[in-house]
C-alpha cells in the first residue's frame, strides 16, 4: 500500500511556548511534516516563500507583520498555500478581516489536538474550517446585521453623510488596503485611520470592515452604470 503523503506545514507565533507545543503536537503524528516555524509575520513570509508549505498556521497578533496582513500577502504571492489562523481572538472584527484577507480557516487556541488536526487536513484538502464557536459568531453577526439593515434603512444616500476623507477611506478599504497601508497612502497615523473607520461604521450603520468594502464596491458599480448607461445597448448592436 502506498504511504499517505504528509502535509507540509509551517507555523508562526510570537510565543515560544506555543511554538514548542505545536512542534510537539505535529511531530507526534505521521500525517504532518513540519517544514519551518517563525516567531513573527515577517519571518513567516520569508520561510513560506522558501519552503512552500501546503498549510501555513498563523497567529493574528504578531510583531513586524500581523497575521491579517501576512495572510493577505501570502495569498497574493502564493495563492495555493492554505492559511489557517490559530489564535485566542474570537472577536467579530478579527474574524471578518481575516476572512476578507483570504484565510481558509480559523481555529481557537482552546481547541484540542483532534480539532487542530482536522482543521489542517480540511484546509489542505481545499475546504474551509472554523471552530464551532467561530461559526456560530459568523452566523449570529450575519443575522444581526440583516435585521438591523431591514429595521433601519438609510434615510439618504450613504455617501452624502461622509466627509471627503472618509470617502477616501471607504475607497481604499474597497481596494483591500490595510490600516497601515491606508495610513501611509493618506499620510496620517494608524490611530487616525482607526478613528475614521469607526466613524464610517457609525455613519453607515455598519458593523464590520468587510461591509465597508462591499459598500465601496456597490458605489463603484453604481457610478459606472451612471457614466455608461448605454453599455448594454452597444453590446447588442
Amino acid at each position: 500500500m502506498k504511504p499517505t503523503k504528509k502535509i507540509k506545514i509551517l507555523f508562526a507565533d510570537d510565543h515560544s511556548v506555543v511554538r514548542d507545543g505545536l512542534r510537539a503536537l505535529f511531530s507526534s503524528s505521521p500525517r504532518f511534516h513540519i517544514v519551518g516555524e517563525a516567531a513573527d509575520g515577517e519571518q513567516a513570509l520569508r520561510l513560506a516563500a522558501k519552503k512552500r508549505p501546503e498549510v501555513l498556521l498563523l497567529d493574528i497578533t504578531m510583531p513586524k507583520v500581523n497575521g491579517i496582513e501576512a495572510t493577505r500577502l501570502i495569498k497574493q504571492s502564493q495563492p495555493h498555500t492554505k492559511v489557517l489562523i490559530l489564535t485566542v481572538h474570537e472577536e467579530a472584527e478579527y474574524i471578518h478581516e481575516i476572512i476578507q484577507a483570504g484565510a481558509n480557516g480559523y481555529v481557537l487556541k482552546t481547541a484540542d489536538s483532534k480539532e487542530i488536526f482536522a482543521a489542517v487536513q480540511a484546509v489542505a484538502a481545499g475546504e474551509q474550517f472554523f471552530s464551532p464557536s467561530v461559526s456560530k459568531l459568523i452566523v449570529a453577526e450575519f443575522l444581526k446585521n440583516a435585521r438591523q439593515q431591514k429595521a433601519n434603512p438609510p434615510s439618504r444616500p450613504a455617501e452624502t453623510r461622509l466627509t471627503e476623507r472618509e470617502q477616501e477611506l471607504v475607497a481604499l478599504i474597497g481596494d483591500g488596503l490595510s490600516n497601515n497601508e491606508i495610513a501611509q497612502r493618506l499620510h496620517i497615523s494608524t490611530n487616525t485611520v482607526k478613528s475614521h473607520v469607526h466613524n464610517v461604521l457609525e455613519k453607515l450603520s455598519l458593523r464590520t470592515r468587510l461591509q465597508i468594502a462591499n459598500h465601496s464596491h456597490t458605489l463603484r458599480a453604481q457610478a459606472s452604470s451612471k457614466h455608461h448607461p448605454d453599455n448594454s445597448l452597444r453590446a447588442d448592436d
